[in-house]
Formats: C-alpha cells, structure tokens, sequence
C-alpha cells in the first residue's frame, strides 16, 4: 500500500509543474492508485488544490510531509492507457501536467474542491452529479405459489431477453413496485448502474449488406488484413470527392467489431457529425457512442462513461474523442485527414493524428487517414512507402467528375454587373431550379459587409479591442460585430469617427448574398448555414436534415457547407469570395484553397444526375485554381512538395511557433525577443541541433481583445532534444519572471498564422 504518492496539482506554472510529494492517511491507502484524482494542501497557506497522483511510493522520504485532504473513488481514477496519454501531452506540447489531464477527460468526470458540511474539511466534489439507474435481472424461476400476477409474468418474461432499466420496464407497463416486490422474492436481483443515454435512438436501423464496388472491395482487401494482425500500421484512403469512402469505412468497422475489437471514427467539425453519425448508428445500433463539444456536459459525461463502462464498440466524435477511454481498439479512422480543426489551439495544443497515431501503436490498431485532398506531409509519407496508399480513383457507381467552368469577375464588372453572384451563376441557378434540384454556394464571410471605410479619410472602422475591421450583420436591428472578442456597435455608424467624413460599406458575406438570392430567386427556398445560424443546440442536424428532405433548394454558407455531405439532388456548386483565402498568410494558403475548392466541387452531381460547378474570381488563371477545377491532387502535389522544399517547410522541417501575449505591446515585443536571446544562447551549447529562428514578428492579428500577440517561427527537428531545449528556455523564462510582463505559449503543430 502505498505511503507516499507524488501529485501533480493544477494551477502549475510551467517551471514548477513537477511531482509534490504527499502522505496517505492509513484510511486513504486501499482508495489511492496510480491515476487517482486527489484533494492537496498546497503552499505556505496549504490551500487545496486539485491534482492527480503519478507516481507510488512505499515509505514516507520525510515526516514532515503534508497529508492528502481527499481522494476521489476508483471509478474516477485514470486507466493505465489515459495516464500515459497524458504523458504524452505533456512531453510532447509544453502544457501542465494538470492541463493535459483536464484535455483526457471530460468536464462533467472532472472533481472539484469544495467543504464537507462541517464548513471547515476541505473534500473533492464532482463538476457534476453522477448519474445512475437501477438495472434488474433475473436470479431465479418464479414460484408457481403463491400464483403470479400477470404483472409479475409480463417482468420475467422481459427480463428472460437480458437485464432491462427501470425506465424500461415502467414503458412496458411494470411498475416500480412490481419489479421491487419480485426482488424481495428473490427472483430479481438489482443494482445501480450509470446511466447511458441513447443520443440518436430516432435513427431506424438498417439491415440490408453493405454492397461495395470493385475498387471499394479491392480497397478493402488491401486494408481488412491489417485489422487482424495485431500488429500498428497506417494506412493512407486516398479516393476522389464522391468515391465512398465511407462505405470502406462502415466495411472495415464491421470486420473489426467481428474480431472482438473497437473502433474510434474522428471527422473534423460538427457540422460532418450528423451525416456519420446517422451511417453509424444505421448500422450499429446502441453500441455507438458519441463525444463532441455540441453535446451538454451531461450528455458528454454519460456517453464517456457508457464507453468506460464498455458499453460502446465504436466511438464517434470531433478532435477530443480522440482520447475516448476505447480499451481493445482495432481500428481509428481520421476523416478528411487534412482539416485544421484536428489541431487544438489553446493548451495541450495537440493534434490528433498524432495521439491516434500513438494509440494505434499502443494497440496494435490500423490508423486510417482518409480524404480526397490529403495534405501534403501526410501523401508525401505515403509515396515514400512509409504510409500504405490506398487510392479510389472513380465516382461511386460510376458517375463522371463535376463540370467546372470559371467566371472572371474583373469582366461580369466591366458588362455592367455591380453584384456578388455573376450572370453565369444566376443562370445555372435558374436553369436548377426550373429541373427541381438543388445548390450548394461556398463564401467563407459571415455577416452581411465586410468592412466599413470612410470616403474622405480612407480609414477603415476597426474592433476598439482588435486590430481587425468590424463587420456589419444586418440581423438585429443592424450592428457591426467583431468576429474575434464579439464587441458590437449598434446601431452600425454612418459617419467615421476619426474625421467625421460618411462611412461606405462594402465587401460580401453569407447574410448579403442570402439576400441577395432571395432578390434574384423569390420562389426559392434558401438555407443559410454559418457560425451565427448554427448556434443552437443540434442547429447543424436540423438544418442539413431540412436540406436533406427538400425543405431548400440553395443552401449559402461559410467552410462547414464544403466538406463531407453527401445530398443526391445538389447538382450545381458556386464558390464565391475564394480570393482572400488565395493571398492569405500562412505556408498552407494554397493548400487551404486547393482543398476547400477541390472539395465543395465534390459535393455536385453524387447520384444519378450529372453536377457542374461555378467559381467566381478575379484571377481565372491561378494554377491553384486551375488544378482545383480539374480535381487533379496529383499536379497538385507536384507543384506544392517543390513550394515545400525550396522554402524548409513542412515536411522538410517541423514547425514550431512560439507565441507570446501581453497587455503592452513593447513588454510583449522586449519578452519575445528576450526568449529568442535565451533560445540562441542554449542552442550554442549544442551547435549539432538543427535549427532556424525567424523573428520575433507581431501576429498575423498583432491584438485581440486588448491583448497584443507575437511570435518567434522556429524551424527544427521535433525530437527529444529540440523539445528538451525549448524546455529549458522555458523554464528560464519563467525564472526571469518574465512571463508577468507576456504569457508564453509553444505550438508544434501550427501553420506559422497566428
């Protein structure tokens, strides 16, 4: 039994996140373990802190050691496969202990501190309350005397099928007081169990056998094999928009419950999770779970418990389902492997390629990357043998690519056109229409206009707390917005503050152009989707549910309308506004763009109807573009991997981005350069650690809400020794107490746009 333990408490700063070492209390010894979430006395005033123990000792090293206030029961504590996950945040991206906990598990299983109700003991209490049911079961015949009820009957003859809730017995007609009474006869036995929740219990099952194509059947073959070998291995779905990849996937999980094991699907954002969701739980039923931030905290805690229960075979979910508390996983599949949306931006700031990555070798699974525009490190590991490649190079039954034409907007201007939507999209939108389908149009701005600058001065309205321009939202009465601190002016101002000259609206976001259809198309039904229309609770499922029933016919909106959903009757695409994004910072612009064309391309003409698609720009002869429209990766990657190369860019190098925040931008800049000076004078002490340092620069967005940014871009190797450097300079950052003057921050999986 353990004497001592050591403790990582939350509220670390990064040169004091070590292992305190604490005294277990004799009546504390059977309860604490490794992976135990416990209450400490910490500091001179010994105030409680939570922490969770990392570490077991056998005799106390000191009798004046503090003792634990609390410990959480065994239920709560960490599994053995959670503990070294976080392990790896902690080695692998500079976040505290305790914060790499916090990312592990869900909130609603996370404990607080709080007084026993002596008012004075300090005592862990949950974030939130469990929540449990009663589960029956038989134990034993029922007595032919005294003579049963037909009550009693109906409850044995339910449970002879298995154990059932209360909850399911009161729907089948038996009380409470029935079940109870047969339980002091001892023909049922209960017990109190947690609680699950079946999310999605509307979705009918499906029965029918999953029919693959040649190509998709050949695709499984080459991967179905890896499932059972027991052995890590990745694998690269490389297959055009439209190819059905998901039917490989529905496939391999089916091969992979069949084998005893467990399978984790990822997708990007939530607006891809009802689509997935629904083939799932077609398929399997009850055994799926799901995790994402969309879900209430007592939602997300009853399904996290329902898998660590093992009540779940497959796990569904955005970015954090990554470290579901899956035990036995034979298969992870990443889908549309490339989005930025798997990397976390605030501490742990990891990406979940590579805690799968690390999973699948823990368990032997088979990691499946999955997408039509990969990115670019990910294929290039792939043609260097590294990574098995697995192409589906033809529409799923048999339907050719989109018909792409280009429109040069510079000409629809020069004809007399002033409007956003060109005359050839509002023709193929009429022609459309008049046949009974529907349209997808992609412009990633929200909000009605995108900018507002004064005619005499030129002086463009700007966040009071940001470096950026407002934004005008006609919703509401009208009001500029801004996107990053959500400041507002209302009503919007008609005259510029710095000289009073008249403001003059101008730009185009998804408000604008839902008008500006409605203007063109009155008959037409048209669905907006965005950040502000999806806001709701189960907003996404709701509005692609509507879409998918033909409640619309043009759904208009932001990124989330581009990937990933499959509809029968959408046969035209527009992309509208890409050129912002074509001159955007960051060395994955391009990438960006190829793929975000490349795939909202790929959501026209998936069934029996051929598609065609739009796209609107000022530079028609863009060989992004261009390579985009002809759905060509190949030519593609060509042209970016020689990009790459020439400028040390991933994957030729890691990029590491260290950012730093103040409230006064020159102590921002002075600490950003003083920890570039401490990084040069570590790294001369060893010459041999590959390295470049560009900067200190101001942020993409120098401030946001009151806050200034900068960052120093480092180009390295991210090995145990870069990152042991860095963690040095770190910890002599904070010794010069510098980090009161610019709170630090370190990204190893940034795009260098921050």
């Amino acid at each position: 039994m353990p004497k001592t333990v050591g403790v990582a408490v939350s509220h670390a700063a990064f040169h004091f996140d070590k292992l305190y070492t604490y005294a277990v209390m004799p009546d504390q010894q059977d309860q604490v373990r490794l992976g135990s979430m416990v209450l400490v006395p910490f500091g001179r005033s010994s105030r409680p802190r939570m922490g969770v123990v990392l570490a077991c000792d056998a005799e106390p090293e000191s009798a004046r050691l503090k003792a634990l206030f609390d410990v959480a029961p065994a239920s709560a504590c960490l599994t053995g496969e959670l503990l070294e996950l976080v392990r790896l945040l902690k080695e692998r991206t500079f976040c505290t202990w305790y914060e790499a906990v916090r990312a592990v598990i869900p909130y609603g299983a996370q404990y607080k501190p709080a007084l026993a109700a002596d008012g004075v003991t300090p005592v862990l209490q949950k974030q939130l309350t469990r929540h449990t049911e009663t589960l029956y079961r038989l134990a034993a015949p029922l007595p032919a005397k005294p003579r049963p009820t037909a009550k009693q009957m109906a409850a044995v003859a339910l449970l002879s099928g298995g154990p059932r809730t209360q909850a399911d017995l009161e729907a089948h007609g038996v009380s409470r007081a029935v079940a109870e009474n047969l339980c002091a006869k001892g023909v049922l036995a209960a017990e109190r169990v947690n609680k699950s929740i079946d999310l999605y219990a509307h979705i009918p099952p499906r029965t029918e056998r999953l029919e693959l194509t040649a190509e998709q059947q050949a695709a499984f073959d080459a991967l179905a094999p890896h499932l059972e070998a027991g052995r890590p291995h990745a694998a690269l779905l490389y297959g055009v928009t439209g190819s059905g990849k998901t039917l490989v996937f529905l496939k391999l999980i089916e091969r992979c419950l069949a084998l005893g094991k467990k399978a984790l699907v990822l997708v990007p954002e939530i607006s891809l999770t009802p689509q997935m969701i629904r083939r799932l739980k077609e398929r399997f039923g009850r055994r799926v779970a799901v995790q994402h931030s969309a879900l209430n905290h007592t939602e997300r805690l009853l399904q996290w418990q329902m898998i660590q229960d093992g009540g779940a075979d497959i796990v569904v979910g955005t970015r954090s389902a990554v470290f579901a508390p899956l035990e036995g996983l034979g298969l992870i599949v990443i889908d549309e492997e490339q989005e930025h949306t798997y990397r976390s931006e605030s501490s742990p700031r990891y990406a979940a390629q590579e805690v799968a990555r690390w999973r699948a070798a823990k368990n032997g699974a088979l990691l499946l990357l999955a997408s039509a525009t990969p990115s670019t490190e990910t294929f290039y590991e792939a043609q260097a043998g590294r990574c098995q490649l697995v192409r589906l190079t033809q529409r799923y039954a048999g339907q050719p690519l989109p018909a792409v034409q280009m429109v040069d907007m510079r000409a629809e201007l020069a004809a007399g056109n002033p409007r956003e939507i060109s005359l050839a999209l509002e023709d193929a939108l009429r022609a459309n229409l008049a046949e009974g389908r529907q349209a997808i149009l992609l412009l990633n701005r929200r909000g009605y206009q995108t900018m507002a600058q004064c005619g005499d001065c030129r002086e463009v309205l700007k966040c009071p707390r940001c470096s950026v321009p407002m934004v005008y939202h006609k919703d509401g009465g009208g009001r500029l917005l801004c996107h990053y601190c959500g400041a507002q002016i209302a009503p919007r101002p008609e005259v510029c503050p710095a000289c009073g000259g008249k403001l003059q609206y101008r730009g185009f976001g998804t408000q604008k152009a839902e008008e500006e259809l409605a203007a063109l198309f009155p008959e037409a039904r048209i669905l907006r989707m965005d950040q502000d229309t999806t806001a709701a609770k189960d907003a996404h499922e709701k509005l692609l549910a509507g879409f998918a029933r033909h409640e619309y016919d043009i759904m208009v909106g932001t990124q989330m309308v581009a990937k990933g959903l499959d509809f029968e009757d959408v046969t035209l695409v527009g992309v509208l506004g890409i050129d912002s994004l074509l001159f955007a910072q960051g060395f994955r612009a391009y990438e960006t763009v190829f793929s975000l064309v490349t795939q909202v391309v790929g959501r026209s003409g998936r069934a029996s109807a051929p598609g065609r698609a739009i796209i609107q720009t000022t530079d028609p002869d863009n060989p992004v573009l261009r390579l985009a429209a002809a759905q060509d990766y190949d030519a593609f990657f060509a042209q970016e991997i020689e990009y790459r190369k020439l400028g040390l860019y991933p994957p030729f190098c890691s990029l590491c981005i260290v950012s730093f925040a103040g409230k006064k931008e020159e102590e921002t800049a002075a600490a950003a350069a003083r920890f570039a000076a401490l990084l040069a004078q570590q790294a001369a002490r060893q010459p041999d650690i590959p390295l470049r340092v560009l900067g200190p620069t101001p942020g993409s967005i120098l401030k946001i809400n009151e806050i200034y940014r900068y960052k120093l871009t480092v180009k390295c190797r991210n090995d145990k020794r870069f990152r042991a450097l860095l963690g040095q300079v770190l910890g002599l950052y904070e010794q010069e107490k510098l980090p009161a003057k610019a709170s630090v921050a370190v990204d190893m999986h940034a795009d260098g746009d921050i």
